[in-house]
């Protein structure tokens, strides 16, 4: 998607530790026009595929997610990182570890919203290493759910995580994937 990756390179920020900061257009500051663009790609992307819900894990792909079932017309359940008072006790659980926080969180999703007779199209906007998708792939598993593909917006290809799902069976379309990136700038996979 060359509108993501011209404003990857425009706005994008390399920090130490393979840590690319996109916050002043997707994850804290958002851009809406190009949030319904990368909604209106995944849906170009996956509409061959019969989806019920869109999972994601909060709180950054929660807005990507969103963008996505606009298109879809489908409703979006997001797993949450944190135990709340108001989640029920029948719950899915998964351990991830975050590449960017260097923690492992619990994510979780109420087993009233996702079951076996649902198709899923899991979102988010980052992947590095694949953590948070294998984690919402056991999540769907456990919830006897089919998961269809993975949408990633920014995928950091030298980590790994999106060439390994792929190679087990697993739909993942990026909309950017990142090949290296440092002082040299930013490059992409073709």
């Amino acid at each position: 998607m060359e509108l993501l990756k011209d404003r990857i390179l425009r706005d994008g920020i390399v920090k130490a530790g393979n840590v690319l900061k996109v916050d002043s257009f997707l994850n804290h500051q958002i851009d809406i026009r190009l949030m319904d663009e990368i909604g209106r790609e995944f849906y170009r992307r996956f509409q061959d595929e019969r989806i019920t819900k869109i999972l994601t894990i909060e709180a950054s792909g929660i807005a990507v997610a969103c963008a996505a079932a606009r298109y879809f017309s489908v409703p979006v359940v997001f797993a949450r990182k944190a135990k709340s008072s108001t989640l029920d006790t029948n719950a899915y659980t998964a351990r991830i570890k975050s590449f960017t926080h260097k923690d492992t969180n619990w994510a979780m999703v109420s087993a009233n919203y996702l079951d076996e007779d649902d198709q899923v199209l899991i979102i988010d906007d980052f992947m590095a290493e694949g953590n948070a998708a294998q984690g919402l792939l056991e999540i769907c598993d456990y919830a006897g759910a089919t998961v269809v593909g993975v949408g990633v917006v920014i995928e950091k290809g030298f980590q790994g995580g999106g060439d390994a799902l792929r190679e087990n069976g697993i739909h993942v379309e990026s909309l950017a994937i990142v090949e290296s990136m440092g002082p040299e700038g930013i490059k992409f996979r073709d």
